[in-house]
């Protein structure tokens, strides 16, 4: 097959000094005053754009179908078993346009941005670029205004009419939203949740997103400091338009009305912005529309919004819960892994509850340690007092919040950070990890009952566990639905984003460009000149940037229904973003096999089979059909010339974890004790083919308590963008000794993509089993 030629490198967004504008207008006075005039009026709404790509031709995706059936009756003959009935889809229930506000920001050139990314170039690119089966919209709805949410829904439905014989789509198209909750302490933090709609009928579907009532949806609210304003515009007046029409979007997200929140969601009018401050808010609410929505929780460890210490326990009591709509959770994104579990502490409290700096644990250090450390290094000699400031600087660092705890020591680059806060033995993980928001620690906890919650399962009652079905997605920014399928042009297909020129680089990271300090300085964001968007560390965490996951479904057919009832059922699974073909069952009895997402109740040993094939190697470019759908310059804009192009050469699987987990029996049972990291490595024969294994649990009857088993298939190591984090050079014991971070600002050459072997895999959900009798 003939393909579209990728350009050899992307083409860099530098500019230099005269390029941005300062020399353009003769007078730094005339310019701000043309500023301040057109503040006010030239700014423009950006729109949800324009889908130009038609349906897939029937015979691609009949050729794609057909290579995953001899794929699946291959392994499964080497496994002496029938072929799978069902076919393995895949998909990406996360993703963000330029509707989303953190994404206009990300857009604009002071980011080196590449300009809107409305929400049809994400159809564009689902259906020819990433070549997935099926996606979902999941703009912030904090940004999601009446105007903006009706055009998603426009769009999106144009997108799904694409399809033509819907018995046999190309490709669906869900409606969705994010509730981006963000709390300031670990009390009242709950994070945020992906709302996946399923269907497109204006009955079917909610009259509005519904958004948090936290600190983000009063940031998306508030409109910026005409100071911020005017220096952007006058730092890139060539680029004005746009900075013009973030204010524009701006104006239009903090006009927006709220509703009442106590009126029923029916009976709010069309022309209001709906909250939700928990998660038992925001549950009852999806109930009174009664539609079929999902909600699916995401980024549970990543530590750049999550408060030190925030702890998923809270969010199995009572009505914070909702088994019925939450069914699944994202295991990783483009933001890193969240799967596995930690025994350290990111910080302690003392009686009074005051924050305390713990010590460090193992390889792990925690950030507010490492400030010290900095501090210490700029002490002129030992001895008490170099100990007060190194002691003053970690008290001052816990207490400057969530974000701005790097802003206390100015000066520092982000090689000074090291890893500190990263898992430093996780696979991918996401940056300052909070270990008590990971996949396997939610998946032991339980809840023996709330005195006076009438929701909560009282003491005598069976405990209530969550029963997630796992799954992943990209959390792309750029409308670029599936962006995992190859890893290269980091600045496109991950989150990295940063300042083009020096000069920017000294206005946006004020903190590391500013002059060292011997001593920490507290941050005040009453009294601080920093902006908000200045205390984040987005500039740390592009080195901690994936390509993104996927979800896949095992769906009787590749129609909405289908796909959906394959995502309620649990019976999915998630990947680093290779299509691995995974399947799981229970074959203790062989007429009847328990599939992934499956409870069961067990009287004798359970027996396990897992099968799994590796991912097609990639060819360069893009297929000869997509070049036939869109035109050259659409192609770029969209792809940048790359898409999901697979070869005839698969990749080999070298082996199946499987990790059990045993939920709490007790209340306060210690959750490290019940997760056992792997509980069985089973080697794979290094074959194309793919790889079948079979375990059992010959205790599970002895030991007479729940349990759960999941399994992950690892491909053999292959190049992967940001694979090694901040590529830390360690001693023996794994403690990080210099950092080399991958930046996303100038200072990292933009065809420098960070490679790192990394071994993609797929993680399937779990089968759940209780004991008969038990």
């Amino acid at each position: 097959m003939s393909s579209i030629r990728p350009r050899t490198r992307p083409k860099t967004r530098r500019k230099t000094r005269s390029q941005t504008g300062w020399a353009a207008l003769p007078t730094r006075v005339a310019m701000t005053c043309c500023a301040l005039v057109a503040l006010q009026a030239c700014g423009e709404h950006e729109g949800p754009g324009k889908i130009t790509g038609p349906a897939l031709p029937p015979s691609v995706v009949a050729t794609r179908s057909a290579t995953q059936v001899t794929a699946a009756r291959t392994v499964s003959e080497s496994a002496d078993a029938g072929a799978p009935t069902k076919r393995i889809l895949f998909g990406d229930l996360h993703v963000h346009s330029t509707f989303s506000a953190d994404a206009f920001m990300f857009s604009l050139p002071f980011s080196q941005g590449e300009g809107a990314k409305p929400v049809a170039d994400a159809c564009d690119y689902a259906r020819y670029c990433s070549g997935l089966d099926f996606w979902s919209m999941t703009d912030h709805a904090e940004s999601l205004t009446p105007e903006r949410w009706a055009e998603t829904v426009d769009t999106i439905r144009q997108c799904d009419a694409l399809v033509g014989d819907q018995s046999h789509p190309d490709l669906v198209s869900f409606l969705g939203w994010e509730w981006t909750q963000v709390g300031t302490h670990p009390g009242n933090h709950y994070g945020h949740k992906n709302v996946i709609v399923k269907h497109l009928d204006d009955d079917k579907i909610p009259a509005r997103p519904i958004h948090s009532k936290s600190f983000t949806a009063r940031a998306m609210r508030s409109r910026p400091p005409l100071s911020d304003s005017l220096r952007l515009l006058l730092g890139d007046w060539g680029n004005r338009q746009r900075y013009f029409n973030l204010i524009e979007f701006q104006d239009e997200t903090r006009q927006a009305t709220l509703c009442d929140e106590n009126v029923d969601t029916r009976e709010l009018p069309l022309d209001c912005m709906e909250d939700a401050a928990t998660p038992e808010v925001l549950f009852r609410k999806l109930n009174e529309w009664g539609h079929d929505t999902m909600v699916i929780p995401h980024g549970t460890t990543w530590g750049i919004y999550t408060p030190r210490g925030s702890a998923w326990d809270k969010q199995l009591v009572g009505a914070q819960h909702d088994p019925n709509r939450q069914r699944l959770i994202e295991v990783y994104s483009g933001h890193g892994n969240s799967e596995e579990y930690r025994n350290f502490k990111e910080i302690l409290f003392d009686a009074d509850g005051s924050p305390v700096c713990p010590p460090q644990q193992g390889a792990y250090e925690p950030c507010c340690r490492r400030a010290g450390e900095i501090i210490r290094s700029r002490c002129e000699q030992p001895g008490e007092e170099c100990e007060r400031r190194v002691t003053e600087a970690q008290r001052i660092f816990l207490e400057s919040g969530t974000l701005a705890g790097r802003t206390t020591i100015p000066g520092a680059s982000l090689a000074d950070w090291k890893d500190c806060g990263s898992c430093p033995d996780c696979f991918n993980g996401s940056m300052n990890y909070r270990p008590r928001g990971a996949v396997q620690y939610i998946m032991a906890l339980s809840d023996f009952g709330t005195p006076g919650n009438p929701a909560s399962p009282g003491a005598s009652e069976t405990p209530r566990n969550f029963d997630f079905g796992f799954m992943a997605s990209s959390d792309n920014h750029r409308a670029r639905p599936g962006t995992g399928y190859k890893e290269v042009q980091r600045q496109f297909t991950t989150e990295a984003f940063g300042a083009p020129t020096r000069e920017w680089f000294e206005q946006l990271n004020a903190t590391e460009a500013r002059p060292a300090t011997k001593e920490a300085l507290p941050y005040d964001p009453a009294t601080s000149d920093l902006q908000p968007w200045q205390t984040t560390d987005f500039e740390r965490q592009a080195s901690f940037f994936m390509t993104g996951g996927l979800v896949a479904v095992h769906a009787h057919s590749r129609t909405r229904d289908d796909v959906w009832d394959a995502l309620a059922r649990r019976e999915v699974y998630g990947t680093s973003g290779d299509r691995i073909l995974l399947w799981f069952d229970m074959i203790s009895d062989p007429e009847r096999p328990v599939v992934m997402g499956e409870h069961a109740t067990v009287a004798g040993v359970p027996r396990f089979q897992v099968r799994a094939v590796g991912a097609r190697e990639q060819l360069p470019g893009c297929p000869e059909f997509t070049g036939k759908a869109l035109t050259g310059e659409r192609i770029e804009e969209v792809c940048h010339g790359e898409c999901f192009n697979p070869g005839n050469t698969r990749r080999l699987i070298t082996r199946v974890e499987i990790v059990r987990i045993r939920p709490q029996a007790y209340k306060d049972e210690p959750i490290a004790d019940l997760i056992d990291d792997p509980w069985k490595i089973l080697p794979c024969p290094g074959k194309e083919d793919g790889c079948v294994v079979e375990f059992e649990d010959a205790q599970f009857q002895a030991v007479g308590r729940k349990a759960l088993y999941y399994a992950r298939a690892i491909q053999a190591p292959t190049p992967a963008i940001n694979a090694d984090g901040v590529r830390c050079r360690r001693d023996a014991d794994g403690n990080c000794i210099e950092a080399a971070p991958c930046y996303g600002d100038y200072r990292t050459p933009p065809d420098d993509d960070c490679l790192a072997l990394n071994e993609e895999r797929a993680w399937s959900s779990p089968i759940f089993l209780t004991p008969a009798g038990g």
